[in-house]
């Protein structure tokens, strides 16, 4: 019984450090101007040069309750919005799916 609480505890431990993780690759990512850049139009708490253009990325899990829709969002945005002005960043290839993937990790956060 305590060995299996053990290993119980080291993976619970393990899948929050992969998140950690995930969600620090994602700042780089969404910071990156060459790749996320998110902040060329969005703002965000700490970041320096924020955009104003777009919505603010706070309270992203009062915004979006399911993380598999905000994940949507960042990968093709046209989707709910065929007006956007957002780039579709899954079907231009601009980023992987493991990318979108961290970021979302990330904005999730926020």
């Amino acid at each position: 019984m305590m060995q299996k609480s053990l290993v119980i505890s080291l993976l619970s431990v393990g899948m929050l450090w992969t998140t950690f993780t995930d969600a620090a690759t994602g700042k780089e990512l969404a910071e990156n101007r060459k790749k996320g850049n998110c902040l060329a139009c969005h703002m965000i708490v700490g970041s320096t040069l924020p955009g104003n253009i777009a919505p603010p990325l706070v309270a992203m899990k009062a915004r979006y309750p399911n993380k598999a829709d905000l994940r949507a969002q960042i990968y093709d945005a046209r989707i709910n919005n065929p007006k956007t002005v957002m780039l579709p960043f899954g079907p231009h290839e601009i980023l992987t799916d493991a990318e979108i993937d961290k970021i979302t990790d990330y904005i999730y956060s926020l």
